[in-house]
């Protein structure tokens, strides 16, 4: 989840704000808030199954395939820490209303796409409208429903919003590409956004603009730093390491990043502010939250890719193939609440971190006469028990002891080191599978399983890294903290 940025100043001008919604229209104000967010969260992975399509249409190269993603979530992850500040300033609903409209705007772009270049900056686009998305719905919730038991309930069924968003995109990839095309997983996008955004000013109740200014420097050098680094290992993985390009934006990321570094420890108001990481435990679970999607994102990817172009399933079968991970996430994350309270953040979060190493361990010896139920069910099992277990204590580790004015800012910083982490994960994987697919030797299918196994070896490395810092940084493990 995300929020504000950022800690407001004090409100210098108000909009003229209309009466609290009545308790029998705030059925209404969540299904709209919450509606415009799960677009968002099914966006991240709706695309995926209908990637082998999108490839043959557009002729993208296999590594190259992956910025269909990339752009997306690399635009998204970069900006959502200003997307909060926008809202802070110019207020939320009204910009809920532009992202939302953004968004449906550019999935129409996308899905007319003729041309690859065409289709990534309708993406990179999507990214902007949902970074605009993202931080609104949250503090909009906390506007419209008052203090108390209705929204605890509102605040528990938007938690649950970012993992059935990624599963129900799966499913729903499937089902479009198999039924009619790829190009109604963004379409479908159009109607849902419109309706959202005339729906907003009737149900929902704006918030009160803030004076404050944009850190759009250190946004501008942060996305574009991350977007070097991506675009770097992507040239390797076509070209390899001495890739002229490839050096050049490794170098051009390590300095916009430093950049970025100074001029958020110099600004007023900045966009990630640097104390945030004083606290050893919330620091060590900010590493968890860049560390986990960064090693278990491209198993989407690249299981997506198998299913389809090795064990020849549909769009749709591959789609409903990730339903064992799906299922064992929902059912654990049921009961770690009341594990949280009973033994405290860290045991919950090292066992889930475990079976995530395992899960990957387990996919790096896939091989290409491996079937599905002896090759991916049980990764996909164990991968859901491990992000059930793993996400909510890391939550609950960075928030705990948090300064009411700096909850935003924790918050949009968790959300954005998990995208950002996801995305630079991913195109670290695609590197390596670019790498051993152009020295793999046999069919297609054994060069694919090849490269992805290779894949799947650095994303278990990356995840045994995730396990070893929590478990050495994080300390304070007390149940109290939990809450």
């Amino acid at each position: 989840m995300s929020t504000s940025s950022t800690p407001s100043a004090p409100p210098t001008t108000t909009d003229a704000l209309s009466a609290p919604p009545r308790p029998a229209r705030l059925g209404a104000v969540l299904f709209v808030i919450v509606t415009a967010y799960l677009m968002v969260g099914v966006d991240s992975t709706v695309v995926n199954v209908a990637l082998p399509d999108i490839q043959k249409d557009l002729h993208f190269s296999p590594t190259g395939l992956s910025w269909v993603l990339n752009a997306y979530t690399l635009t998204f992850g970069g900006l959502l820490l200003l997307g909060g500040r926008v809202g802070d300033i110019a207020g939320r609903r009204r910009t809920l209303t532009i992202g939302v409209l953004l968004f449906a705007g550019s999935s129409l772009l996308g899905g007319l796409a003729t041309e690859s270049a065409w289709l990534l900056a309708a993406r990179a686009l999507q990214g902007v409208g949902a970074a605009l998305t993202a931080p609104s719905t949250l503090a909009l919730i906390t506007t419209n429903f008052p203090d108390g038991p209705r929204r605890h309930h509102a605040l528990g069924i938007y938690a649950s919003m970012a993992g059935i968003g990624a599963s129900i995109g799966l499913v729903l990839g499937g089902m479009l590409t198999s039924w009619a095309s790829w190009r109604w997983a963004l379409l479908i996008n159009v109607p849902i956004g419109i309706a959202v955004a005339v729906a907003l000013p009737r149900f929902v109740t704006e918030t009160p603009r803030h004076a404050g200014r944009f850190d759009a420097a250190g946004a501008l050098a942060g996305t574009a730093g991350m977007t070097s680094l991506v675009y770097a290992f992507i040239r390797v993985s076509e070209e390899g390491w001495s890739d002229t390009q490839a050096l050049l934006g490794f170098s051009s990321a390590a300095a916009l990043l430093v950049g970025f570094t100074l001029i958020e420890s110099r600004a007023d108001q900045p966009i990630m502010p640097l104390r945030l990481f004083t606290s050893r435990n919330r620091a060590g679970g900010y590493a968890g939250v860049l560390l986990l999607p960064a090693g278990m994102f491209g198993a989407f990817y690249f299981l997506t890719l198998i299913c389809q172009q090795v064990l020849g399933y549909s769009p749709l079968r591959a789609g409903f193939a990730f339903l064992p991970m799906t299922l064992a996430m929902f059912t654990v994350v049921r009961f770690v609440p009341r594990l949280l309270a009973r033994l405290g953040a860290k045991p919950v979060l090292l066992t889930g971190m475990a079976l995530l190493v395992v899960a990957a361990a387990w996919l790096w010896r896939l091989r290409p006469d491996d079937g599905y139920l002896t090759g991916l069910f049980g990764p996909l099992v164990l991968m859901g028990v491990g992000v059930g277990l793993s996400f909510m204590p890391l939550n609950a580790t960075i928030l705990a002891g948090i300064e009411p004015r700096e909850a935003g800012a924790a918050s949009g910083l968790l959300q954005t080191l998990q995208w950002l982490g996801g995305t630079l994960g991913l195109s670290i994987l695609v590197t390596v599978f670019g790498t051993a697919a152009r020295h793999a030797h046999g069919s297609p299918s054994d060069i694919l399983t090849e490269g992805a196994a290779r894949a799947f070896g650095i994303g278990s490395l990356i995840a045994l890294t995730a396990l070893l810092v929590s478990a050495f940084v994080i300390t304070d493990t007390r149940p109290k903290h939990t809450a």
